[in-house]
């Protein structure tokens, strides 16, 4: 894994030891104060190289254009709220994908099947164990977000999201949040109203490619601002549970990928 992960800056493969320990609670400390950690050059160059070279060319041929309107819950109705209500306002979301099938043997599947890699998130997350999901399409998706393209305002089902940045825009395509716009006692409607409309100003995240980042994203409002012309943006999200064998239903799978397995 040496040759795949910065092991030297990110000793992932010496749990418990006191460097370990060190990065353990950096990444905690960060989740505490900014609700998201980053971990910039956790990819070798050389690595990142070779997953973009086996990237690009699938892209091109193989990816599914996954594009939809929706509200920033996902959910065709709210309770408490009016169908015309501005904090169901429709976004729209578009992007071209690969799936966990598409990207085997190459070094983002080494990382994502590393047990190492889910001890460390397991430990940051102060879960007793982290895995892999049992599904051929969406344990490791790589995301690609072209000119004109955007992944709009949501809010995450999942507890953390991680991701792995592997090629950044020329312009655009920039992660922005709004940190606990709702909590699990305020739902916040017209806070998110207010958001939808341009009235608060979110917080721009700026990363390097390689850069490895865990998100918290249920009450935390996000999205990746429209890409512009020139180099679009491509991320790896890979998915981890706290309970073993999750898949996507054979829906879901068609929703977001195009097709079953």
């Amino acid at each position: 894994m040496k040759d795949i992960i910065d092991l030297d800056r990110y000793p992932l493969h010496r749990p418990h030891s006191p460097e370990w320990d060190a990065l353990v609670a950096h990444a905690k400390d960060g989740l505490v104060r900014d609700g998201l950690f980053n971990l910039p050059g956790f990819m070798q160059p050389a690595a990142l190289a070779s997953v973009l070279d086996h990237v690009h060319p699938r892209m091109q041929v193989e990816s599914f254009h996954h594009s939809r309107l929706h509200n920033i819950y996902f959910q065709d109705a709210v309770d408490g709220l009016a169908d015309d209500d501005p904090a169901l306002t429709k976004v729209e979301t578009a992007n071209h994908t690969l799936c966990h099938d598409q990207m085997r043997g190459t070094a983002l599947d080494e990382i994502y099947q590393w047990p190492a890699f889910a001890v460390f998130l397991a430990a940051v997350m102060d879960k007793s164990q982290l895995y892999t999901m049992d599904d051929a399409l969406a344990g490791l998706n790589v995301l690609e977000y072209r000119s004109g393209e955007a992944l709009n305002w949501h809010f995450d089902r999942s507890i953390f999201t991680t991701t792995l940045l592997l090629q950044e825009a020329t312009k655009g395509g920039l992660f922005e949040y709004a940190k606990d716009l709702r909590s699990d006692d305020d739902p916040n409607h017209a806070g998110i109203a207010a958001l939808l409309a341009g009235r608060i100003t979110p917080t721009q995240l700026t990363q390097d490619a390689g850069t490895l980042n865990v998100f918290l994203g249920v009450n935390t409002a996000h999205r990746v601002s429209t890409v512009g012309s020139g180099t679009s943006r491509i991320v790896a999200v890979l998915s981890h549970y706290d309970t073993p064998g999750r898949s996507f239903s054979k829906q879901e799978q068609m929703g977001f990928f195009g097709r079953v397995a």
